[in-house]
Order: structure tokens, then sequence, then C-alpha cells
């Protein structure tokens, strides 16, 4: 069966460990990112969005030919408020540790108007693509409630207007209908998770044209290995709050006429259960509506509907070869091994069955 390149707007590829942290020494951690790289394009995806933490310089690498791999629309560094989702400090710590130039972004703290700005500005200066600004609580960090909302709308629409400064948008970390609201008013055309959206936060979402990019398989992950990762009382305590949210929130958005997109949001080893995502998304919206999420309307997202996404003749050749339909067994793209060839612009970057007969594989 001949697919679209899968698509997916929400990886991590520069958080190597399970925990959200990065590899030490150095060479481990790039190490590591290289093989996190060449993995998601032999799984399938030659396109992703990285939703902070990885450096824009890796995508120039992959787009140079130095090392194989998905094509790459990083965001920088996550911009957070103090005390916000990307400030993952215990509440004792002051110091508070930066990205490394050239390996990883991290995340930028930045409070008021003009500290967004700056903080924005510099994200595009370096290579982002779009911009990632926490407007909520997060699941996994140590000191936010969940419900919390981060940044003020006027804060949002200053990232905002400088992303259109360069043609670009805003994706927002946001769980809860009250945060969803103030990244709409700010004009963010991506909301990531969103597992807490009422009803009349998802009429405006559609009616802004935004999108929605739940990300189901990283709860699914987090809920059977949080113990292993050392996830605290609280962790687990929200993580279960936002997993219990995350169908019905699916669902409503999908009824309120939200484009919805595909994103995984998985780290360090869990990276390679990026496709799972389309498991669980097919038992709300069913299997294909799972598939155009991972490729026509991530495309659209982008900004990119016009070059992948959709086998059409003047796109570039992004393909896959699946040995299975994925509409009878939507699982089959959850199985590398059944991902036989991969396609990138036109080049065979992954071929199984010429590897088994004694040819180059990619």
């Amino acid at each position: 069966y001949l697919l679209p390149g899968l698509t997916d707007a929400h990886v991590h590829l520069g958080l190597t460990e399970g925990d959200g942290q990065i590899s030490r020494p150095l060479s481990a951690y790039s190490v590591k990112v290289v093989r996190f790289i060449e993995e998601t394009l032999d799984q399938g995806f030659t396109t992703v969005r990285d939703a902070g933490g990885l450096d824009p310089s890796w995508a120039g690498v992959v787009a140079r030919g130095m090392i194989r791999g998905p094509r790459i629309l990083p965001s920088g560094a996550f911009l957070s408020q103090t005390g916000g989702h990307g400030d993952h400090r215990p509440a004792h710590v002051d110091d508070f540790e930066q990205g490394i130039g050239g390996l990883v972004g991290g995340a930028v703290l930045c409070d008021g108007v003009d500290e967004v700005r700056k903080a924005a500005r510099d994200q595009l200066r370096r290579g982002a693509t779009q911009l990632k600004v926490m407007a909520s609580g997060g699941a996994a960090s140590p000191t936010d409630p969940i419900e919390a909302t981060q940044f003020t709308v006027d804060e949002l629409r200053a990232a905002v207007e400088e992303a259109s400064a360069r043609n670009t948008y805003v994706l927002a970390h946001a769980y809860h209908a009250r945060s969803i609201a103030n990244c709409v008013e700010a004009g963010v055309q991506s909301i990531e998770h969103g597992n807490l959206l009422d009803e009349e936060t998802a009429r405006a979402m559609a009616k802004a044209g935004a999108f929605l990019v739940p990300t189901m398989v990283t709860y699914d992950v987090l809920e059977k290995f949080g113990d292993q990762l050392g996830l605290t009382k609280f962790q687990h305590e929200k993580i279960r709050l936002v997993a219990g949210g995350v169908q019905e929130s699916l669902r409503m958005a999908q009824e309120a006429g939200v484009r919805i997109g595909a994103g995984s949001d998985l780290l360090g080893p869990a990276m390679s259960q990026k496709a799972r995502e389309f498991v669980l998304k097919a038992e709300v919206i069913g299997p294909m509506a799972a598939i155009v999420s991972a490729t026509k309307t991530n495309a659209e997202l982008f900004g990119l509907a016009d070059v992948i996404g959709t086998v059409e003749e003047g796109k570039q050749a992004d393909l896959i070869v699946v040995d299975g339909d994925p509409l009878s067994d939507i699982a089959v793209l959850a199985d590398a091994e059944r991902i036989r060839a991969v396609v990138k612009a036109g080049e065979v970057v992954k071929d199984l069955d010429a590897q088994a007969s004694g040819g180059d594989s990619r």
C-alpha cells in the first residue's frame, strides 16, 4: 500500500532521556540525537515539527545530507514564563540551566511583553521556523498546577506578532479551556494537547481557524512507565487528569469543525512509539481521519500543503510503502518493519526488500 510520507507535529528529538533531560557527556547526547533522527525516518516520518528543545542547526545537518533524517521544522527553545511549564527547576533551586548553542535549545524564561518579544526574535534569529510557547500548566512539570494559565494575552500576542513578522506562526502548549481561549484571542495557530477543552472554546478555535494537535500516546506511555521515570505523586495526579479528558476533547474538537493535526510528544527511547498515536486516535475518529491528520492536515498546519501531505502531481515525492492495509489494521503503521520503503523528496531512503535481496536499503 502506498501512502504519503507521515508527519509528526510534536516531537522532541533533542530531549534524549525519558525524564526530559539531555544525555551526558555531550558526545553521548549527539549520538543519541542522530539515532533518534534516523529512526524517525525509518518509521515512515518524512517531515517532523520539533516542538522545542532541538537546536535549529540540526535541521541544517539533515538538509545538507550529513545524516539521514526527516525534514525538520525546528521551534528552537521553548518560551516559558518564570514558574511555567518550561521552568523545570525544583522549588528550592534558583539557577536556571540554559540550552547549549548548536546542540540543544532548552527553554527561555521571559516575563512581560518586552521580554517575550526579545526572546521570540532571538529564536527566529537562531533558525526557528515557528515559535513554541508554554501557555498552561503541564502534566509532567514539577511545580505548576495543570489549571494554571501562563503568559497573559498581551504576552502571547507579542509572540504571535513577532512570528507573523517573519511569515510564520506560534504553537502553544495548552491543556484547559481558559488557557486555550487566551491563545485563540492572541492569534495562536496551533494548540498542543488541549485535553481539557470545552465546547465553547472548541467553537472559538474552529472560527479562528486554529489547529488542535492532540498527543494521546504520551499519556499512555507516562501512565505505564511514570514510576520508572521518577514521577512524583503530584505529577501522576496531573497525568491521570489530562489522560482522562483526551478522547472527549478530541471528539468535541472534531464535532466543532476544528482541524485536527497529529503529534506524539514522546521523549527519549519512547520515541519509537510515535506511530501508536494513530492507533489511539483511530479509536475516536476512525483510521482514515487519523491518517489524514498525519499527512494532509499537518501539511496545512506547517504551511507546506503545496509541497507535501498528499500524493499529487507537482508535489515533492514523500512516500511510504506499507505491508498491509492501514484502513483495515492501522497498527501496521506502528511497526517499522511493516514500513517497507520510504521515499523523501524523490529519493529512496529506506528499502527493506532491496536490503533483503542484498541491495542498498537506503
